[in-house]
């Protein structure tokens, strides 16, 4: 039996200002009306189990509104506090499977990847799995239609057709010289970092090459806390792990691999260049996203999120524009952007972690304006949901009911307030927000004090098990 196992941990930088840290590229629909980590679950095939999700705790409740909007189950949802690369990960959902008495075939993909041709994808499983359960480790190839350094390359000898190939050899991501040479000598395939094995294969082959990465996912797993569809491990076991990639790891050292190859266009959206090749385009070669007015602009990529934006005689740009940040790159520089990024980190802004709109497992909110102890939201719950019981140190609160009918907890107090009606919620008191209607509820927040941090909230009950 086939277990698929969907890696979600990723952070996306070389997509910001879109992709954040807390709401990332594989949750955004940046191909059609689905998210890259809905269209991953969507094309698996209909006979397969439900899938084995490994994200990490901040993106639990994404991971499972996500699953909820296509109508579609886990198996569980194996929760990492940090992200510590690819072969942890895989180790995790090996051993959580085998804990569970379940030597089960895996396939492994990332969250974030574009897969064209779904009946080619499937082909391609069928091959593997046979392959994988008579005790290989089965990686997928793609056949470069160019020289790319974004990719690793799997070296195999592809001069008679066959449906796989022993590997000869693994290469990181290349110089543009190498990767020319790479494909036109022909004997080299892109590296998907889509790979099928058995648990207990991949577990032998780990503990081989990598004991601490082992031992470490093993005692995180020993003492896991399952809690409804999330399995919470140790933090500081895995603390200790080694950040390793599963082909650092594993599959650059192991004599016991084969090459599937993937015989469709693929892509891991690795940069706005990569998603503006899948785009739409214009005559001119433009892909456009949202209000844009374009004059004698050619080859870019322009998106607004929330306003016009408008350019005039320039080749070749990446224009991002959202509702806290604004992007603009020459295209062939857009693999570089995580730069950018490491600067804002080392800066402290938060324009790298949050959007102006933030998801939470109720619904969202949307920061509207702030300045010096104050601040206003839209906050939007979902019908049958409710905010944690809670109180505040140091910020109170004023909601007005824009729309829908809000049931409101305040003190020892239960009031039910409608459209253009208000409270007030003092600093220090118990409180809480619930739509027990069929329709979202809808509330403007206004925040005021000295503090007004997510992190000045006590919780006293909460549904979703947060602290």
């Amino acid at each position: 039996m086939i277990i698929p196992v969907i890696l979600s941990g990723g952070a996306g930088t070389r997509l910001w200002p879109l992709s954040k840290k807390l709401f990332p590229k594989q949750f955004l629909n940046l191909i059609n009306d689905t998210t890259l980590f809905q269209d991953t679950i969507l094309r698996l095939p209909d006979d397969m189990p439900d899938p084995l999700i490994i994200c990490n705790e901040d993106h639990r409740f994404l991971a499972a509104e996500q699953l909820r909007q296509i109508n579609k189950k886990s198996s569980g949802i194996i929760l990492e506090p940090f992200g510590k690369n690819t072969a942890p990960a895989v180790g995790l959902a090996a051993l959580n499977l085998l804990n569970n008495q379940k030597d089960c075939t895996l396939l492994i993909l990332s969250a974030d990847h574009y897969i064209k041709d779904i009946k080619a994808f499937h082909n391609a499983i069928k091959i593997a799995e046979s392959i994988a359960e008579g005790g290989k480790l089965v990686t997928f190839g793609v056949l470069p239609t160019k020289p790319e350094t974004g990719y690793g390359y799997i070296e195999a000898n592809l001069s008679e057709e066959a449906e796989h190939y022993a590997v000869k050899s693994f290469t990181e991501k290349p110089s543009l010289n190498n990767a020319q040479l790479y494909v036109d000598n022909g004997n080299y395939l892109w590296n998907s970092g889509i790979f099928m094995f058995k648990a207990s294969i991949y577990l032998k082959e780990l503990n081989k090459f990598e004991p601490k990465i082992f031992s470490a996912c093993k005692k995180s797993l020993s003492i896991n806390q399952n809690n409804s569809d999330f399995i919470r491990i140790d933090n500081d076991n895995f603390n200790a792990c080694p950040n390793k990639s599963i082909d650092y790891a594993v599959m650059e050292k192991t004599t016991n691999s084969v090459v599937v190859p993937l015989r469709t266009e693929w892509s891991d959206i690795g940069s706005w260049e990569s998603l503006w090749e899948l785009k739409n385009k214009d005559n001119n070669g433009n892909a456009i996203e949202g209000d844009v007015i374009l004059e004698e602009v050619k080859n870019s990529f322009i998106s607004s999120s929330s306003r016009l934006v408008s350019a005039i005689g320039v080749d070749n740009l990446v224009i991002i524009d959202t509702q806290d940040s604004l992007l603009v790159a020459n295209k062939k520089y857009s693999h570089k952007i995580n730069t950018i990024v490491n600067k804002l980190n080392k800066a402290s802004r938060k324009e790298t972690d949050l959007n102006r709109k933030v998801y939470r497992p109720w619904g969202y909110y949307d920061l509207l304006d702030f300045g010096d102890n104050f601040q206003v939201k839209r906050l939007s719950i979902n019908p049958g949901s409710k905010i944690s019981l809670q109180k505040h140190q140091h910020r109170a609160e004023h909601w007005i009911v824009v729309k829908g009918l809000a049931t409101i907890t305040c003190g020892e107090k239960t009031t039910e307030l409608k459209r253009n009606q208000s409270t007030f919620i003092p600093r220090g008191t118990v409180h809480r927000l619930e739509n027990r209607q069929s329709t979202n509820l809808e509330i403007i927040e206004i925040q005021t004090g000295e503090y007004l941090g997510e992190d000045d909230i006590i919780r006293i009950e909460d549904d979703y098990d947060r602290n």
